[in-house]
């Protein structure tokens, strides 16, 4: 076994873990404001706005990844102008990948945060402008601590389905070494040369940090659920 684990490229455990943790910070300072908005605005086309971002739920990774790839590559509208900013194409890019993911695991996310918005107390919310307060103070000292578990949970499911892609990084990033390959990746990779050993380990590790990402964000409810 130590001479398996000694063989194994860790390189692709390095990348997932980057790729979900970039992705679930870029999602949290998106996601807030946009929740916020669906959940208290009486914007017309909110519900519009709600079935855009619940759609990567009912899509099949391949219909959404297959339309990434042809936006990100080099003849793509966002591909082209990134190449002129930063002189490579966003596909097959570990910046194409974040945005794939970001745009991906973007349910995952919002809706968590938007139950907590809609579950805090109004009374609470009311009571907070009756004494003065404004909108961002009562945001940051009233509503955001009252949905802890909510912000809890959408972190670490944004986190968890970022490290188990595997459709939509393909088809945008493909399997580049050190650039795109990440652990899902790098396991279909050893299945197709029926390396299996290597396949186990990679499907382990990944199996245990998915486990452990779990069992903290039930630990970390269950603690918020006693302190309330």
């Amino acid at each position: 076994m130590l001479e398996v684990l000694k063989q194994i490229d860790f390189t692709p455990f390095y990348i997932t873990l980057k790729l979900a943790f970039t992705t679930t910070v870029i999602l949290f300072f998106v996601g807030l404001p946009l929740a916020y908005f669906l959940a208290y605005s009486k914007f017309k086309f909110k519900s519009a706005i709600e079935a855009v971002v619940a759609l990567p739920l009912v899509l099949p990774p391949s219909v959404l990844g297959f339309y990434l790839l042809l936006i990100l590559s080099k003849n793509g509208f966002l591909g082209k102008f990134w190449e002129e900013l930063f002189g490579h194409q966003l596909a097959f890019h570990f910046e194409g990948i974040v945005l794939a993911s970001v745009i991906f695991s973007f349910p995952f996310m919002i809706h968590p945060l938007l139950s907590g918005f809609k579950s805090v107390n109004k009374t609470l919310i009311e009571a907070s402008y009756t004494l003065g307060k404004s909108k961002i103070q009562t945001l940051f000292r009233v509503i955001l601590p009252n949905m802890k578990p909510a912000i809890m949970t959408g972190i670490t499911l944004s986190f968890a389905h970022t490290v188990g892609e595997f459709g939509v990084v393909l088809m945008v990033g493909g399997s580049i070494e050190g650039e795109t390959k990440v652990v899902s990746i790098a396991i279909y990779d050893a299945v197709e040369k029926l390396d299996y050993t290597t396949a186990h380990v990679y499907a382990g590790i990944l199996f245990g940090i998915s486990f452990f990402v779990l069992l903290v964000l039930y630990m970390l409810n269950k603690k918020f659920e006693v302190g309330q």
